[in-house]
């Protein structure tokens, strides 16, 4: 765990300093799109506001012959592409941190040569043999990449002066077998610990606050319970459809896409009980308990509990838009889901009875991503003639993109002689309140990772189950004419909030789903 210094309280705040560590980070796929529109601005970010350790340097590898001093000038356009004032001084010494090594990640001559470029940077740069690769690269060269880096021997013991860890990106894996096999093949170099897969939601300000709501209000965790609360709903709706992704898209679909991670990764912090402590471990087994205690998804009555549509053509902003299958790259014929919707149990004390619901989409008529944890009417209403059904529930609801913040909408009186109440929202944005924009996600996780910090990173086990709950449905969406029910691709308009069997779903229980 890091080293953690707690400032002087200021201003009703109490703020923890985190000591970043001395660390060389090693970029596999630096020519590539993440590392260009959320690597480097990230840790350009991350220096100019002096959260890095003043040892510290990158190097870029890609196949791309280049110099150091061509690379440079391609971080300075991808700064200057993502809002960065390239004429900043800040910009020039962070530009010197910049290195580059080019080579074919499976030839071994190029993994020696790094070996010494390494030497060389640490020496220069005084950061000992602490090291952090960054594999932003296609999963299928996750594992060779990883024994490259041990038969180099460049995967060191842990230590005071010594670590490495390694950080991979989703998917892992397409389904349960493929992602056990791609842990295999880790753990044959790489210990759990040194492990970082990464999941860019949890480095969102609202959704690490979840966290912070529940455990460090008392008026919040008393209720968080199914005695209080009647359902919760997380959305992540996207207006774009699948732009220049279709051959990924085509391959994984909305479930693999979102729900495997980021979907049950949020609902676990919500749901989770509460950990021993905030360390990294002790967070991570509430999670994965948590995963554990979902109700496995019926294959026989699958229709009942999930919708899956695609979206046809339709409108966006009066504009015209084109239907999935008519996106470039994509069969005429496809049937993967660009919607899904799902009821989901949690068998456990706190949460017995009480179901969430999941929903994922493209082209949908907003981009938002929200949890909204609505609350149970009141059981009766003292003022006649106003009915529990005039009074609308309580909802608290946690945005996480594109505005990060709070909203806690409860019912108030109008001001005058009558008797009139409505829902008055009490909120917050995290810009207005701390008069500047929240980090991106990848500052905050790319500096968890030089402390060390798994609490925000998906471990293993988490990993295992969450493959293990959509495996029933991927298996029944793919069984052909004995799966057609379960597996029926609803269509909806591009521009619409999905298909009406989504609405369906969440109807049969007598609710409905928000309108963000």
């Amino acid at each position: 765990m890091a080293q953690l210094k707690p400032f002087t309280q200021i201003r009703g705040e109490f703020c923890i300093e985190v000591r970043p560590q001395p660390c060389g980070m090693i970029i596999f796929g630096a020519s590539g799109d993440l590392a260009n529109r959320k690597l480097l601005p990230s840790l350009y970010s991350l220096y100019r506001r002096k959260l890095l350790s003043k040892n510290f340097y990158v190097i870029g590898c890609a196949r791309t012959p280049l110099d150091d001093l061509s690379f440079r000038e391609k971080v300075r356009g991808a700064l200057a592409e993502s809002g960065q004032d390239a004429s900043a001084p800040q910009m020039g010494e962070f530009l010197e941190l910049c290195h580059y090594a080019s080579g074919n990640y499976s030839d071994p001559a190029f993994f020696k040569a790094l070996t010494g470029r390494l030497a060389e940077l640490d020496a220069q740069h005084k950061t000992g043999c602490l090291h952090l690769y960054y594999l932003a690269t296609p999963p299928n060269l996750y594992a060779s990449v990883a024994e490259c880096l041990s038969q180099a021997g460049l995967i060191a013991p842990e230590g005071a002066t010594c670590w490495t860890r390694v950080v991979i990106e989703k998917p892992y894996g397409w389904d349960l077998e493929s992602a056990m096999a791609l842990s295999r093949s880790l753990h044959r170099f790489l210990r759990e610990d040194q492990i970082y897969r990464i999941d860019h939601y949890l480095g969102k300000e609202t959704v690490q606050n979840i966290l912070m709501f529940r455990f460090a209000n008392a008026v919040f965790e008393p209720i968080w319970n199914r005695r209080y609360i009647d359902h919760v709903q997380i959305t992540v709706a996207e207006t774009v459809g699948v732009e220049h992704r279709a051959g990924y898209f085509e391959q994984a679909g909305i479930l693999r896409d979102m729900f495997q991670n980021h979907m049950l990764q949020m609902l676990s912090m919500v749901a989770m009980e509460p950990p021993a402590s905030f360390d990294a471990d002790r967070v991570r087994d509430e999670k994965a308990k948590l995963l554990r205690s979902i109700r496995p998804f019926p294959p026989e009555n699958l229709d009942q509990w999930i919708v899956r549509g695609q979206y046809g053509p339709g409108l966006r902003d009066g504009v015209p838009a084109a239907g999935y299958r008519e996106e470039p790259g994509v069969d005429p014929q496809s049937r993967v889901e660009t919607y899904s919707a799902a009821k989901v149990m949690v068998d456990n004390w706190r949460w017995q009875g009480v179901p969430f619901y999941l929903r994922a989409g493209k082209r949908l008529p907003r981009r938002v991503s929200e949890i909204a944890i609505a609350f149970k009417s009141v059981p009766h209403s003292m003022f006649s003639p106003i009915s529990t059904e005039d009074l609308a529930a309580n909802v608290l609801v946690l945005n996480v993109q594109p505005e990060e913040g709070v909203c806690l909408q409860v019912q108030a009186k109008h001001p005058g002689p009558r008797l009139c109440m409505s829902s008055l929202s009490m909120d917050f944005r995290y810009r207005e309140v701390f008069d500047e924009d929240p980090p991106e996600a990848y500052e905050r996780l790319l500096l968890d990772c030089m402390h060390g910090d798994q609490t925000l990173f998906v471990r293993e086990d988490s990993m295992e189950v969450s493959w293990a709950l959509i495996a029933p449905m991927l298996e029944a969406w793919k069984a052909g004419p004995t799966g057609e029910q379960a597996g029926k691709l609803h269509d909806y308009p591009a521009g619409s909030w999905g298909p009406a069997a989504a609405d369906e779903l969440i109807q049969r229980d007598g609710r409905q789903w928000r309108k963000p």
